[in-house]
């Protein structure tokens, strides 16, 4: 989906979908919009992912263990390929953009059978 760009006055719109809009102020000439998402790079390994069909997450007083689990089809057991920590909220955070991006997905392909 492209988005929907136009301005008026000192304001810049872009319109992503039916709910989301986003404003940009600017002077003279358009702001340089700083992101907040620190900038990182990822090894190979890392960058081709790991592919998981089963989650298991489990707390303790300060931290949230999720253990991401790839269960073969027909095979007792399965395999973790991924453990996260974090602190309680930075997973309420995660759970947060999760929803916002399963939102956002929904609206371009449909529904998810869960």
């Amino acid at each position: 989906m492209k988005p929907l760009k136009f301005s008026k006055k000192k304001r810049e719109y872009i319109k992503w979908g039916a709910n989301v809009t986003e404003v940009r102020t600017f002077g003279s000439a358009p702001a340089q919009v700083k992101s907040s998402v620190p900038e990182f790079t990822a090894d190979g390994k890392t960058a081709d992912g790991v592919y998981a069909n089963l989650a298991a997450i489990s707390h303790a007083a300060d931290e949230i263990v999720m253990d991401f689990i790839f269960v073969r089809p027909g095979l007792a057991g399965g395999r973790a390929g991924t453990r996260v920590i974090a602190n309680p909220v930075q997973a309420k955070r995660l759970v947060s953009v999760l929803k916002k991006e399963l939102k956002r997905y929904e609206d371009r392909f449909g529904p998810v059978k869960a």
